[in-house]
């Protein structure tokens, strides 16, 4: 018998229970003995044969019968034991920081490595480790995998109070001065995996296909070539259709509506959609090209859902620009293409359209708050100069929300401290938190990231929101927007306002200070007319001209400082080329007022150089690193910048970086440029 096993509960008192029972034989014989004295000896002799019996019983086989019980309970522990090292499901035990300390066959044939697994269960199954084992008593399931076959473990903390932990599953012997292991059940459900796997797999996905310039595409080409290029469009996206086994139905002259099953979907991922390139390439006989944009919606939802993802990822395009293909499975959004310059839509539609719909908008309420992005520049500002001269034209309350006033923003601003501007025409975020209400509308221009505008928290105050912007939409742009207004090939946010002022009506007519804001936006995206201008751009301009803009006057409010023409200077002669086409400088911030205003203008003149594709200068300001990117035609810094986690235009682009060191940063945007290179990106 094991030293320290003793007997409990009843069969610890079992045995002594006949000897109990001769109390009550002797107060039966004192009984006797007073009734009948004859009756009570004969019992008494048969009282006293009973005893020595019970005696002799007890104390000659309580030796035998404990160690028959003892014999019993080890065969039924070994068969116990035998049944778990054989049982069907993998099982074993571990200890609190994860080491495997024991486990059945079939928990071995899963693990393989028992040396490993006896090292950390973590090298085994990377998702259990110390910190998901479970602390406190309960069961706790993680779902792993293990060449190729999928389990479901069930981890179950187990408590040794002192009195023994009683489970027969295990021998304990092996865990001598351990209070706390866990135990892990193994459930395999790879056959349940792999049946959803099928089942998504012929899941039907959703798409549109729309023709980015349809209109301004046949009206260049003549009659006779109108129907075959319409035609010859139409057997590339039917061809590709039918490689990936689609339905698909033109639904307009420029639209298509097509379905498909989702195992076919990582082979366009794969190709990143070369009909985007195809139709690129169509010969059309002059310098237009065909570009197409495509959403698709994929998900567990119903085909109502995935339309609905396929037109919301359709809307993401075309608010990019076009010339892509977007991918929106529930929040998460991918993009393919759109690596070629927006091609500029000559006809002025869309922007009657927004601008009647704007008009509706602030005509429905009280007062307008208008805020572009934080530490804001001079075509925020402009643009916003322009939303609050169309406010006040429709007889409404109207604040500019700014909060820093940088140096390029400065000498435009110093024109509105004239008595025919309110006191309050600019206010700071905490003022305009106390002026917005129901009946506010809040507009914002060149920004479509709620978390780079000057005070995020109006967004969510405010009931109704416009944005408007010619930055490219990303998949984090603001949600609760009641009219978007994104032009990704506009040069400029003021060209966008510019264009809308126009068709407010109500006798609008900008003040020659206004009109000088708004050109004077124009005039530094631009980076003076040299960037992103088209048609739009100087229509724009000449309508800016005739509400009294001086470009003469302008063109003096944006003389640089000598300091920071010194530190422009230092900043382009310490320029790294890294690749020998990629320019990489820092532009310090000391003695600087507008620190990132600077760094845009290095990274426009870093352009000049020959044979630089691309420019990024980095400015640690604020406990940030901000990164001002910019290309001509040979790199999409805004898809470069997207992975950051900023965004803008193919050749304008930005990102703010945290918690890194300078030459971290640098690192970074080296390595990301080597990746789009790999990736036939850049």
């Amino acid at each position: 018998m094991k030293r320290g096993l003793k007997q409990k509960g009843i069969l610890r008192v079992y045995p002594v229970f006949p000897l109990l029972f001769n109390i009550l034989f002797v107060l039966l014989e004192v009984q006797l003995l007073f009734i009948n004295r004859k009756a009570g000896i004969i019992a008494g002799v048969y009282f006293g044969i009973y005893l020595l019996c019970t005696l002799a019983i007890y104390l000659g086989g309580k030796k035998k019968i404990r160690r028959d019980l003892f014999s019993f309970a080890s065969n039924y522990g070994q068969m116990q034991a035998k049944l778990i090292w054989e049982l069907d499901i993998p099982y074993g035990i571990l200890s609190e920081e994860g080491q495997l300390l024991w486990g059945n066959n079939q928990f071995l044939e899963v693990i393989v490595n028992k040396k490993a697994a006896r090292r950390s269960i973590s090298n085994i199954f990377p998702e259990i480790h110390e910190s998901t084992l479970p602390k406190e008593p309960g069961e706790k399931v993680i779902h792993v995998e293990a060449d190729g076959r999928y389990y479901r473990c069930v981890l179950n903390l187990i408590i040794d109070d002192g009195n023994g932990v009683q489970d027969d599953s295990m021998e304990f012997g092996q865990l001598i001065g351990m209070k706390r292991v866990v135990a892990m059940y193994m459930y395999e459900e790879t056959e349940v995996i792999n049946l959803e796997k099928m089942r998504e797999a012929e899941n039907m996905v959703v798409g549109l296909l729309y023709i980015d310039n349809y209109d301004e595409l046949i009206e260049s080409i003549d009659e006779v070539r109108q129907s075959l290029t319409v035609a010859l469009i139409d057997r590339k996206v039917n061809k590709y259709m039918q490689s990936i086994d689609a339905v698909s139905k033109k639904l307009e002259k420029d639209k298509f509506f097509f379905a498909f099953k989702q195992s076919h979907l990582q082979e366009l991922i794969d190709g990143r959609f070369s009909i985007l390139e195809e139709i690129r390439n169509i010969n059309l006989g002059n310098d237009q090209k065909a570009t197409i944009s495509i959403g698709i919606g994929v998900g567990k939802g119903s085909y109502v859902e995935r339309y609905e993802g396929a037109r919301a990822a359709m809307d993401l395009a075309l608010g990019r620009g076009g010339d892509q293909a977007v991918v929106k499975d529930g929040e998460k959004e991918q993009f393919f293409g759109g690596k070629r310059v927006q091609i500029e839509r000559n006809t002025r539609v869309k922007a009657r359209v927004k601008a009647h719909v704007l008009k509706e908008l602030i005509e429905g309420k009280e007062r307008v708050l208008v805020m572009g992005h934080s530490i804001g520049d001079v075509d925020s500002f402009g643009a916003s100069v322009g939303i609050y001269r169309i406010a006040k034209t429709l007889n409404r309350k109207a604040n500019i929300v700014l909060n820093e006033i940088t140096s390029s923003v400065k000498p435009i601003r110093e024109r509105f401290y004239a008595k025919e501007y309110e006191e309050d025409m600019i206010v700071d975020a905490e003022q305009a938190k106390e002026l917005v209400d129901d009946t506010t509308l809040l507009v914002i221009v060149d920004v479509n990231k709620g978390d780079y505008t000057e005070c995020p928290e109006l967004i969510d105050m405010a009931q109704s929101v416009v944005v408007i912007d010619h930055h490219r939409q990303s998949g984090d742009a603001i949600a609760k927007a009641v009219l978007f207004y994104i032009e990704p090939y506009a040069s400029s946010a003021c060209e966008m306002v510019a264009e809308i002022s126009q068709y407010i009506g109500n006798g609008l007519r900008l003040h020659s200070a206004e009109a000088e804001a708004m050109y004077a936006g124009i005039m530094v995206d631009t980076n003076f007319f040299t960037n992103k201008t088209g048609v739009r751009t100087f229509e724009a301009m000449a309508y800016l001209r005739r509400n009294g803009a001086d470009a003469v006057r302008v063109r003096k409010a944006f003389r640089e400082d000598i300091e920071e023409y010194k530190v422009k200077a230092a900043a382009i002669q310490d320029t790294e080329l890294y690749l020998n086409e990629y320019a990489i400088a820092e532009s310090s911030s000391e003695g600087v007022e507008s620190p990132t205003v600077l760094g845009a203008k290095i990274a426009n003149s870093l352009l000049d150089i020959n044979g630089v594709k691309a420019s990024f200068v980095l400015t640690k300001y604020n406990g940030k690193i901000y990164i001002s990117a910019r290309s001509i035609d040979e790199m999409n810094v805004q898809v470069m910048m997207e992975r950051l986690g900023g965004g803008g235009h193919i050749n304008v682009a930005g990102a703010q970086l945290t918690g890194m060191s300078m030459e971290e940063a640098k690192e970074v945007i080296r390595k990301t440029i080597s990746n789009m290179i790999t990736e036939g990106e850049a």
